[in-house]
């Protein structure tokens, strides 16, 4: 069976700036994939490219057997992609209500959005206490909660996540964790983009590491989160 995304060979330019360099990855139905690495390897790179931001100049992206590369952002959003970006980028001046509501731009089925509503906030339930409040007005972990309520109101097969602890307490990291948990388990699959690497190890089925653009280690999250190199690296062994 054919992975839900696979990313082929892809080489991604800034300008002159080769930022990444031949990568090849799949996240398969129902997983958790992580892309671990320091600040400039790449991850975010790799996330704006699948979502669309970017268009790779070699290789091929697809997602459910589809090509994508070079699909229009607001396209692959509706085929089932959703990205809650790095800095969360909410609409600082609009309610939080407002901000689910673009959230669930693409879609035309009224109680399939009334639905989504409901359980974004059972989830987030400070968002519902909050919903007609200027978004810019709530605290760092309650904005990064809307930033995933508002993609998932686009109800999606595959949710994109960048740095979800940035800034974040240690307290709040892990109740963000344990939602993106819940996420996964209630039938959405996951790509996550993670500096808190201990955390992102600790959560996903399998791991990706990104140095400078390159994929230098891959395979079970787990395994690699026991790998002497991984931990002298990245976790602080």
């Amino acid at each position: 069976m054919a992975a839900m995304l696979e990313v082929n060979d892809i080489n991604v330019y800034y300008g002159a700036i080769h930022a990444i360099k031949g990568i090849s990855l799949t996240v398969d139905e129902g997983e958790i994939v992580t892309l671990i690495g320091a600040n400039g390897a790449g991850k975010s790179t790799t996330l704006r490219t699948i979502s669309g931001l970017l268009t790779p100049k070699e290789g091929t992206i697809s997602f459910l057997g589809q090509s994508i590369a070079g699909v229009p952002a607001q396209e692959i959003v509706r085929r089932g992609i959703s990205q809650v970006p790095e800095g969360r980028r909410i609409f600082a001046n609009m309610t939080v209500m407002e901000n689910l509501e673009l959230g669930a731009f693409t879609r035309t089925d009224k109680d399939g959005i009334g639905q989504d509503y409901e359980m974004v906030f059972q989830r987030f339930p400070r968002l519902l206490e909050r919903k007609e409040q200027a978004a810019g007005t709530l605290s760092g972990g309650e904005q990064q909660m809307l930033a995933m309520g508002r993609a998932l109101m686009s109800r999606p097969k595959l949710l994109l996540l960048d740095e979800p602890s940035m800034g974040l307490a240690p307290l709040l990291i892990r109740e963000i964790f344990n939602i993106i948990v819940d996420i996964n388990q209630a039938g959405t699959t996951v790509l996550l983009v993670e500096q808190n690497a201990n955390m992102a190890l600790s959560i996903a089925n399998r791991a990706y590491v990104l140095e400078t653009g390159r994929i230098t280690l891959s395979g079970d999250a787990k395994e690699l989160a026991a790998s002497e190199k991984i931990r002298k690296a990245y976790l602080g062994g």
